[in-house]
């Protein structure tokens, strides 16, 4: 079954469809300094006009980037709260336009 709306990788191969905030804290509890430091977010169409992006940085901190070409949106910040970056890009990816999807 493909994502309807977006889809969650992570650098070690997870792949997540339409995750969930409980999802994307999972996705974002896993990453390590060794073999997972990212986790990408994309929407499930084939002209992706927005992303967001969850990196660990080296002092064990996250860099969160989300970018929305149609909206002119590029907000990068730094957060220790893994559960708070969940909720927010939860709250952010129900705001994005999807094609030839429900509202």
């Amino acid at each position: 079954m493909a994502a309807d709306y977006y889809y969650a990788d992570a650098e070690n191969g997870d792949h997540v469809d339409d995750p969930s905030e409980d999802a994307l804290l999972m996705l974002i509890d896993e990453l390590n300094h060794n073999d997972n430091t990212f986790v990408t977010i994309n929407p499930a169409d084939d002209d992706p006009a927005w992303y967001a992006s969850i990196s660990l940085l080296d002092d064990d901190t996250y860099e969160v980037e989300r970018r929305d070409a149609h909206q002119r949106i590029h907000d990068l910040t730094t957060e220790t709260d893994r559960g708070h970056i969940a909720k927010d890009l939860t709250i952010w990816l129900a705001d994005r336009q999807y094609p030839n999807q429900p509202g």
